[in-house]
Protein backbone atom coordinates (compact mmCIF):
# COMPACT_ATOMS: atom_id res chain seq x y z
CA UNK A 1 0.00 0.00 0.00
CA UNK A 2 1.65 3.25 -1.20
CA UNK A 3 1.36 6.27 0.86
CA UNK A 4 1.01 10.05 -0.13
CA UNK A 5 3.32 12.19 -0.17
CA UNK A 6 3.40 15.09 1.81
CA UNK A 7 4.23 18.72 0.10
CA UNK A 8 7.40 18.66 2.08
CA UNK A 9 8.42 15.56 1.12
CA UNK A 10 8.44 16.59 -3.02
CA UNK A 11 10.85 19.50 -1.87
CA UNK A 12 14.54 18.63 -2.78
CA UNK A 13 17.10 18.81 0.25
CA UNK A 14 18.96 21.43 -0.16
CA UNK A 15 22.96 20.40 -1.15
CA UNK A 16 25.53 20.88 1.71
CA UNK A 17 27.67 23.59 1.43
CA UNK A 18 31.63 23.25 2.18
CA UNK A 19 33.88 25.63 3.69
CA UNK A 20 34.98 26.41 -0.11
CA UNK A 21 31.47 26.54 -1.05
CA UNK A 22 29.82 30.17 -2.44
CA UNK A 23 29.60 32.93 0.00
CA UNK A 24 32.31 31.05 1.89
CA UNK A 25 35.33 30.85 -0.43
CA UNK A 26 37.29 33.96 -0.03
CA UNK A 27 36.90 33.72 3.77
CA UNK A 28 38.07 30.40 3.70
CA UNK A 29 41.17 31.08 1.37
CA UNK A 30 42.26 34.21 3.05
CA UNK A 31 42.04 32.91 6.63
CA UNK A 32 44.54 30.01 5.03
CA UNK A 33 46.85 31.74 3.20
CA UNK A 34 46.94 34.20 6.46
CA UNK A 35 47.56 31.54 9.01
CA UNK A 36 49.99 29.52 6.56
CA UNK A 37 51.98 32.99 6.55
CA UNK A 38 52.19 33.46 10.17
CA UNK A 39 52.78 29.50 11.25
CA UNK A 40 55.90 29.78 7.92
CA UNK A 41 57.51 32.18 10.01
CA UNK A 42 57.08 31.01 13.55
CA UNK A 43 58.76 27.38 12.35
CA UNK A 44 61.23 28.84 10.18
CA UNK A 45 63.12 31.60 12.96
CA UNK A 46 64.05 28.53 14.73
CA UNK A 47 66.26 27.23 11.82
CA UNK A 48 67.81 30.56 11.34
CA UNK A 49 68.46 32.06 15.19
CA UNK A 50 71.55 30.41 15.14
CA UNK A 51 73.14 32.47 12.33
CA UNK A 52 71.28 35.52 13.33
CA UNK A 53 72.91 35.20 17.21
CA UNK A 54 76.16 34.96 15.18
CA UNK A 55 75.78 37.58 12.72
CA UNK A 56 74.19 40.46 15.24
CA UNK A 57 76.87 38.79 17.99
CA UNK A 58 73.86 38.38 20.25
CA UNK A 59 74.30 34.73 21.91
CA UNK A 60 73.65 36.50 25.21
CA UNK A 61 70.20 37.41 24.11
CA UNK A 62 69.05 33.76 21.56
CA UNK A 63 66.44 32.93 24.16
CA UNK A 64 65.11 36.37 23.50
CA UNK A 65 64.55 35.95 20.26
CA UNK A 66 61.74 33.33 21.06
CA UNK A 67 60.87 34.72 24.40
CA UNK A 68 59.81 38.20 23.29
CA UNK A 69 57.26 36.94 21.10
CA UNK A 70 55.92 34.64 23.24
CA UNK A 71 55.87 37.60 26.50
CA UNK A 72 53.62 40.07 23.72
CA UNK A 73 51.86 37.70 21.96
CA UNK A 74 50.07 36.86 25.49
CA UNK A 75 49.95 40.37 26.23
CA UNK A 76 48.69 41.14 22.89
CA UNK A 77 46.12 38.43 23.23
CA UNK A 78 44.36 39.67 26.38
CA UNK A 79 43.88 43.15 24.78
CA UNK A 80 42.28 41.90 21.83
CA UNK A 81 39.93 39.70 23.60
CA UNK A 82 37.96 42.93 24.56
CA UNK A 83 38.77 44.88 21.33
CA UNK A 84 37.15 42.42 19.22
CA UNK A 85 34.51 41.83 21.15
CA UNK A 86 33.19 45.53 21.47
CA UNK A 87 34.29 46.43 17.41
CA UNK A 88 34.04 43.22 15.87
CA UNK A 89 36.82 41.46 14.27
CA UNK A 90 37.75 43.59 11.20
CA UNK A 91 39.85 46.38 12.64
CA UNK A 92 42.00 44.20 15.14
CA UNK A 93 42.69 41.45 12.46
CA UNK A 94 44.17 44.27 10.66
CA UNK A 95 45.84 46.14 12.62
CA UNK A 96 47.18 42.46 14.22
CA UNK A 97 48.49 41.94 10.45
CA UNK A 98 49.71 45.16 9.81
CA UNK A 99 51.72 44.90 13.15
CA UNK A 100 53.19 41.81 12.69
CA UNK A 101 54.63 43.10 9.10
CA UNK A 102 56.03 45.75 10.88
CA UNK A 103 57.76 43.17 13.18
CA UNK A 104 59.13 41.22 10.51
CA UNK A 105 60.84 44.33 8.71
CA UNK A 106 61.99 45.82 12.09
CA UNK A 107 63.45 41.94 12.73
CA UNK A 108 64.72 41.79 8.86
CA UNK A 109 66.33 45.02 9.31
CA UNK A 110 67.92 44.91 12.38
CA UNK A 111 71.48 46.22 12.98
CA UNK A 112 71.74 45.12 16.21
CA UNK A 113 70.21 42.01 18.26
CA UNK A 114 68.31 44.27 20.89
CA UNK A 115 66.56 45.75 17.80
CA UNK A 116 66.14 42.20 16.25
CA UNK A 117 64.39 41.40 19.45
CA UNK A 118 62.78 44.16 19.88
CA UNK A 119 61.22 43.17 16.05
CA UNK A 120 60.33 39.72 17.41
CA UNK A 121 58.48 41.61 20.31
CA UNK A 122 56.16 43.54 17.69
CA UNK A 123 55.94 40.40 15.58
CA UNK A 124 54.07 38.91 19.03
CA UNK A 125 51.81 41.43 19.46
CA UNK A 126 50.99 41.19 15.91
CA UNK A 127 50.14 37.92 16.02
CA UNK A 128 48.37 37.83 18.90
CA UNK A 129 45.51 40.55 18.09
CA UNK A 130 45.47 38.75 14.53
CA UNK A 131 44.76 35.17 16.00
CA UNK A 132 41.86 36.27 18.58
CA UNK A 133 40.47 38.12 15.59
CA UNK A 134 40.67 35.19 13.20
CA UNK A 135 38.84 32.70 15.86
CA UNK A 136 35.76 35.16 16.59
CA UNK A 137 35.81 36.09 12.08
CA UNK A 138 34.98 31.89 11.79
CA UNK A 139 32.39 32.59 14.73
CA UNK A 140 30.81 34.98 12.93
CA UNK A 141 30.96 33.88 9.44
CA UNK A 142 30.37 30.26 9.16
CA UNK A 143 27.22 28.22 11.01
CA UNK A 144 27.95 25.65 13.63
CA UNK A 145 28.49 22.79 11.45
CA UNK A 146 31.26 24.21 9.50
CA UNK A 147 32.96 25.64 12.06
CA UNK A 148 34.80 22.56 12.85
CA UNK A 149 35.92 21.83 9.18
CA UNK A 150 37.39 25.39 9.26
CA UNK A 151 39.69 24.80 12.15
CA UNK A 152 40.63 21.16 10.27
CA UNK A 153 41.44 23.70 7.38
CA UNK A 154 43.93 25.80 10.16
CA UNK A 155 45.12 22.84 11.54
CA UNK A 156 46.64 22.06 7.66
CA UNK A 157 47.78 25.34 7.55
CA UNK A 158 50.08 24.70 10.36
CA UNK A 159 51.36 21.52 9.45
CA UNK A 160 52.67 21.94 6.14
CA UNK A 161 54.94 24.82 7.80
CA UNK A 162 56.06 22.59 9.91
CA UNK A 163 57.26 19.94 7.47
CA UNK A 164 58.93 22.30 5.27
CA UNK A 165 59.30 25.52 6.80
CA UNK A 166 62.86 24.87 8.55
CA UNK A 167 64.34 23.18 5.41
CA UNK A 168 62.93 26.46 3.48
CA UNK A 169 64.27 29.02 5.98
CA UNK A 170 67.38 27.20 6.04
CA UNK A 171 67.78 27.36 2.20
CA UNK A 172 66.78 31.14 2.18
CA UNK A 173 69.27 31.50 5.19
CA UNK A 174 72.12 30.18 3.27
CA UNK A 175 71.75 31.56 -0.31
CA UNK A 176 70.14 34.74 0.11
CA UNK A 177 70.93 35.81 3.56
CA UNK A 178 68.89 35.24 6.89
CA UNK A 179 67.10 38.80 6.62
CA UNK A 180 65.18 37.46 3.73
CA UNK A 181 63.50 34.74 6.30
CA UNK A 182 61.53 38.12 7.33
CA UNK A 183 61.51 40.40 4.74
CA UNK A 184 60.47 37.90 2.20
CA UNK A 185 56.98 37.75 4.00
CA UNK A 186 55.70 40.93 3.98
CA UNK A 187 54.82 41.06 -0.16
CA UNK A 188 53.17 37.35 0.83
CA UNK A 189 51.02 38.65 4.16
CA UNK A 190 49.35 41.83 2.30
CA UNK A 191 47.62 40.09 -0.74
CA UNK A 192 46.45 37.39 1.77
CA UNK A 193 44.82 40.01 4.12
CA UNK A 194 43.31 41.85 1.26
CA UNK A 195 41.39 38.40 0.43
CA UNK A 196 39.71 38.81 3.69
CA UNK A 197 38.56 43.12 2.89
CA UNK A 198 35.23 42.36 1.27
CA UNK A 199 34.22 39.37 3.83
CA UNK A 200 35.28 41.86 6.61
CA UNK A 201 32.90 44.62 5.51
CA UNK A 202 29.92 42.44 5.41
CA UNK A 203 30.43 41.54 9.13
CA UNK A 204 27.75 43.38 11.57
CA UNK A 205 28.45 44.46 15.24
CA UNK A 206 26.99 42.45 17.81
CA UNK A 207 25.82 43.81 21.29
CA UNK A 208 28.70 42.58 23.94
CA UNK A 209 29.49 42.07 27.49
CA UNK A 210 30.93 44.75 29.89
CA UNK A 211 34.35 44.35 30.00
CA UNK A 212 36.39 44.84 32.57
CA UNK A 213 38.87 46.55 30.97
CA UNK A 214 41.22 48.01 33.53
CA UNK A 215 41.59 44.77 36.03
CA UNK A 216 41.93 42.41 32.78
CA UNK A 217 45.17 44.77 31.39
CA UNK A 218 46.74 44.42 34.56
CA UNK A 219 46.02 40.77 34.99
CA UNK A 220 47.88 40.64 31.22
CA UNK A 221 50.63 42.28 32.35
CA UNK A 222 51.59 40.52 35.72
CA UNK A 223 50.70 37.11 33.06
CA UNK A 224 53.54 38.27 30.77
CA UNK A 225 55.93 39.34 33.08
CA UNK A 226 55.40 36.43 35.54
CA UNK A 227 55.83 33.92 32.34
CA UNK A 228 59.09 35.97 31.42
CA UNK A 229 60.84 35.44 34.72
CA UNK A 230 59.64 32.05 35.15
CA UNK A 231 61.60 30.79 31.48
CA UNK A 232 64.02 33.08 32.09
CA UNK A 233 64.71 31.06 35.78
CA UNK A 234 64.23 27.74 33.97
CA UNK A 235 66.86 28.51 31.49
CA UNK A 236 69.35 29.80 33.91
CA UNK A 237 69.01 27.36 36.96
CA UNK A 238 71.29 27.49 39.59
CA UNK A 239 70.43 30.29 42.37
CA UNK A 240 68.34 31.96 39.62
CA UNK A 241 66.25 29.61 39.70
CA UNK A 242 64.51 29.94 42.95
CA UNK A 243 63.62 33.74 43.48
CA UNK A 244 62.86 33.90 39.50
CA UNK A 245 60.55 30.73 40.10
CA UNK A 246 58.85 32.34 43.01
CA UNK A 247 58.29 35.87 41.15
CA UNK A 248 56.94 33.76 37.98
CA UNK A 249 54.74 31.88 39.73
CA UNK A 250 53.31 34.50 41.90
CA UNK A 251 52.40 36.85 38.57
CA UNK A 252 50.63 33.89 36.85
CA UNK A 253 48.82 32.60 40.05
CA UNK A 254 48.05 36.69 40.30
CA UNK A 255 46.40 36.93 36.59
CA UNK A 256 45.28 33.90 35.35
CA UNK A 257 42.62 33.72 37.14
CA UNK A 258 41.51 37.30 35.87
CA UNK A 259 42.20 36.20 32.33
CA UNK A 260 40.52 32.61 32.05
CA UNK A 261 37.12 31.53 32.42
CA UNK A 262 35.82 31.22 36.06
CA UNK A 263 36.83 28.26 37.79
CA UNK A 264 39.24 26.73 35.14
CA UNK A 265 42.17 26.42 37.34
CA UNK A 266 39.40 24.17 39.63
CA UNK A 267 38.55 22.27 36.24
CA UNK A 268 34.64 23.58 36.37
CA UNK A 269 32.74 21.66 34.05
CA UNK A 270 32.11 23.40 31.06
CA UNK A 271 33.92 26.13 29.30
CA UNK A 272 36.46 26.76 31.78
CA UNK A 273 37.70 22.60 31.20
CA UNK A 274 38.13 23.35 28.03
CA UNK A 275 40.59 25.70 28.11
CA UNK A 276 42.41 24.05 30.26
CA UNK A 277 42.60 21.23 28.88
CA UNK A 278 43.85 23.28 25.60
CA UNK A 279 46.35 24.02 27.25
CA UNK A 280 47.67 20.96 29.27
CA UNK A 281 47.05 18.77 25.79
CA UNK A 282 49.42 21.51 24.61
CA UNK A 283 51.63 21.38 26.85
CA UNK A 284 52.43 17.89 26.86
CA UNK A 285 52.00 17.15 22.83
CA UNK A 286 55.02 19.86 22.36
CA UNK A 287 57.30 19.52 24.88
CA UNK A 288 57.57 15.56 23.81
CA UNK A 289 57.93 17.42 20.27
CA UNK A 290 61.08 19.37 21.31
CA UNK A 291 62.29 16.82 22.70
CA UNK A 292 62.50 13.71 20.53
CA UNK A 293 64.87 15.51 18.16
CA UNK A 294 67.59 15.91 21.04
CA UNK A 295 66.50 12.35 22.05
CA UNK A 296 66.90 10.80 18.93
CA UNK A 297 70.71 12.23 18.07
CA UNK A 298 71.90 12.22 21.71
CA UNK A 299 70.86 8.79 22.36
CA UNK A 300 70.44 6.98 18.89
CA UNK A 301 72.83 8.22 16.92
CA UNK A 302 70.43 9.30 14.35
CA UNK A 303 71.15 12.63 11.85
CA UNK A 304 69.27 16.09 11.91
CA UNK A 305 67.05 14.86 8.68
CA UNK A 306 66.10 11.38 10.43
CA UNK A 307 65.22 13.00 13.47
CA UNK A 308 63.02 15.37 11.24
CA UNK A 309 61.27 12.15 9.41
CA UNK A 310 60.09 11.48 12.64
CA UNK A 311 58.84 14.86 13.97
CA UNK A 312 56.96 14.29 10.18
CA UNK A 313 54.61 11.90 10.84
CA UNK A 314 53.44 13.07 13.54
CA UNK A 315 52.41 16.12 11.91
CA UNK A 316 50.96 13.68 9.38
CA UNK A 317 49.25 12.52 12.14
CA UNK A 318 47.69 15.77 12.92
CA UNK A 319 46.78 16.78 9.99
CA UNK A 320 45.00 13.54 8.94
CA UNK A 321 42.98 13.46 12.40
CA UNK A 322 41.79 16.71 11.95
CA UNK A 323 40.84 15.86 8.41
CA UNK A 324 38.42 13.12 10.04
CA UNK A 325 36.97 15.04 13.03
CA UNK A 326 35.91 17.62 10.74
CA UNK A 327 33.63 15.41 8.35
CA UNK A 328 32.48 13.60 11.44
CA UNK A 329 28.76 14.07 12.90
CA UNK A 330 30.48 12.73 16.28
CA UNK A 331 30.13 15.23 19.69
CA UNK A 332 32.99 17.58 19.77
CA UNK A 333 33.60 16.08 23.28
CA UNK A 334 34.31 12.54 21.72
CA UNK A 335 36.86 13.68 19.80
CA UNK A 336 38.76 15.66 22.33
CA UNK A 337 38.33 12.88 24.74
CA UNK A 338 39.59 10.18 22.69
CA UNK A 339 42.32 12.80 21.50
CA UNK A 340 43.66 13.54 24.84
CA UNK A 341 43.95 9.62 25.20
CA UNK A 342 45.99 9.61 22.18
CA UNK A 343 48.53 12.13 23.16
CA UNK A 344 48.78 10.47 26.47
CA UNK A 345 49.27 7.34 24.71
CA UNK A 346 51.92 8.83 21.97
CA UNK A 347 53.76 10.27 24.79
CA UNK A 348 54.22 6.94 27.09
CA UNK A 349 55.06 4.74 23.17
CA UNK A 350 57.49 7.79 22.02
CA UNK A 351 59.29 7.89 25.46
CA UNK A 352 59.33 4.02 25.85
CA UNK A 353 60.61 3.35 22.64
CA UNK A 354 63.48 6.05 22.49
CA UNK A 355 64.89 3.23 25.29
CA UNK A 356 64.91 0.70 22.58
CA UNK A 357 65.22 1.73 19.23
CA UNK A 358 64.89 5.36 17.07
CA UNK A 359 62.93 4.58 14.64
CA UNK A 360 60.33 2.80 16.57
CA UNK A 361 59.12 6.17 18.03
CA UNK A 362 57.49 7.02 14.55
CA UNK A 363 54.49 4.77 15.14
CA UNK A 364 54.22 5.96 18.53
CA UNK A 365 54.69 9.76 17.58
CA UNK A 366 51.47 9.47 14.90
CA UNK A 367 49.53 8.34 17.55
CA UNK A 368 50.28 11.50 19.74
CA UNK A 369 49.81 13.71 16.60
CA UNK A 370 46.43 12.04 15.21
CA UNK A 371 45.28 12.55 19.31
CA UNK A 372 46.25 16.55 18.84
CA UNK A 373 44.04 16.37 15.21
CA UNK A 374 41.40 14.94 17.62
CA UNK A 375 41.41 17.39 20.57
CA UNK A 376 42.56 20.74 18.95
CA UNK A 377 40.14 21.52 16.70
CA UNK A 378 36.77 20.24 18.56
CA UNK A 379 38.37 22.30 21.52
CA UNK A 380 37.93 25.71 19.24
CA UNK A 381 34.58 24.71 17.97
CA UNK A 382 33.64 23.83 21.86
CA UNK A 383 34.75 27.26 23.21
CA UNK A 384 33.15 29.47 20.19
CA UNK A 385 30.10 26.97 21.06
CA UNK A 386 30.01 27.43 24.63
CA UNK A 387 30.39 31.32 24.54
CA UNK A 388 27.80 34.13 23.97
CA UNK A 389 28.09 36.06 20.96
CA UNK A 390 29.46 39.08 22.87
CA UNK A 391 32.22 37.37 24.67
CA UNK A 392 33.71 34.94 21.79
CA UNK A 393 37.09 37.47 21.66
CA UNK A 394 37.72 37.04 25.07
CA UNK A 395 37.21 33.36 25.87
CA UNK A 396 38.87 32.84 21.95
CA UNK A 397 41.79 34.78 24.19
CA UNK A 398 41.57 32.65 26.87
CA UNK A 399 42.12 29.85 24.85
CA UNK A 400 45.07 31.10 23.22
CA UNK A 401 46.56 32.18 26.37
CA UNK A 402 46.21 28.04 27.81
CA UNK A 403 47.77 26.80 24.77
CA UNK A 404 50.93 29.77 24.77
CA UNK A 405 51.29 29.54 28.16
CA UNK A 406 50.74 25.29 28.68
CA UNK A 407 53.22 25.27 25.39
CA UNK A 408 55.78 27.28 27.07
CA UNK A 409 55.77 26.99 31.00
CA UNK A 410 55.93 22.94 30.37
CA UNK A 411 58.67 22.59 27.51
CA UNK A 412 60.51 25.25 29.97
CA UNK A 413 59.91 23.17 33.11
CA UNK A 414 61.02 19.62 31.05
CA UNK A 415 63.77 21.53 29.86
CA UNK A 416 65.25 22.52 33.31
CA UNK A 417 64.71 18.54 33.96
CA UNK A 418 66.93 17.53 31.29
CA UNK A 419 69.53 20.68 31.66
CA UNK A 420 69.87 19.91 35.59
CA UNK A 421 70.68 16.00 34.58
CA UNK A 422 74.09 17.16 32.65
CA UNK A 423 75.02 15.69 29.50
CA UNK A 424 76.35 12.61 31.21
CA UNK A 425 73.00 11.59 32.24
CA UNK A 426 71.05 12.71 29.22
CA UNK A 427 69.09 9.72 28.88
CA UNK A 428 67.98 10.25 32.94
CA UNK A 429 67.09 13.73 32.49
CA UNK A 430 64.82 12.97 29.23
CA UNK A 431 62.97 10.08 30.90
CA UNK A 432 62.30 12.15 34.11
CA UNK A 433 61.01 14.46 31.64
CA UNK A 434 58.74 12.36 29.46
CA UNK A 435 56.91 10.96 32.87
CA UNK A 436 56.49 14.72 33.67
CA UNK A 437 55.23 14.78 30.09
CA UNK A 438 53.03 12.34 30.83
CA UNK A 439 51.44 13.44 33.72
CA UNK A 440 50.42 16.41 31.80
CA UNK A 441 48.78 14.56 29.37
CA UNK A 442 46.92 12.67 31.70
CA UNK A 443 45.84 15.40 33.38
CA UNK A 444 44.23 16.58 30.08
CA UNK A 445 42.56 13.09 29.82
CA UNK A 446 40.56 14.61 33.27
CA UNK A 447 40.24 18.15 31.74
CA UNK A 448 38.52 16.29 28.84
CA UNK A 449 35.92 14.31 30.86
CA UNK A 450 34.55 17.28 32.24
CA UNK A 451 33.99 19.59 29.41
CA UNK A 452 29.71 19.43 29.02
CA UNK A 453 28.05 22.15 31.13
CA UNK A 454 26.65 20.72 34.48
CA UNK A 455 23.02 20.09 33.68
CA UNK A 456 23.55 19.58 29.86
CA UNK A 457 22.12 16.52 28.88
CA UNK A 458 24.87 14.19 26.48
CA UNK A 459 22.97 14.69 22.81
CA UNK A 460 21.07 11.43 22.25
CA UNK A 461 22.88 9.01 19.59
CA UNK A 462 21.74 8.90 16.08
CA UNK A 463 19.23 6.67 14.66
Amino acid sequence: MTTALEPDDLVPAAPRVGVLGAGYRTATLGIVMVVTLLAFEAMAVGTVMPVVADDLDGLSLYAWGFSATLITSVLSTVLAGGWVDRSGPSRPLMVGLVTFVGGLAAAGLAPTMWLFVLGRAVQGLGMGVAMVATYVLIARVYPDELRSRVFAALSAAWVVPSLIGPAVGGAVAEHAGWRWVFLGLIPLVVPSALLLVPVLRGLTSVDAAPASGKARHVAAVTVSAGAGVLLYGLGELGWVLVPAAAIGLAGLAFGLPRLLPAGALRLRRGLPSVVVARGLLAGAFFGTDVFIPLALTSLRGFSATEAGVVLTVGGLGWSAASQIQGRSERSREFFVLLGAVLVTTGIVGAMVALQVSGWAAAPAWIIGGAGMGFANSSLSVLTLGLSPEGEQGVNSSALQIADTLGSSVVVGLAGAFVTGSGSGRLGTGLAVAGALLAAVAALGVIAALRLRPAGVPRPEAAP
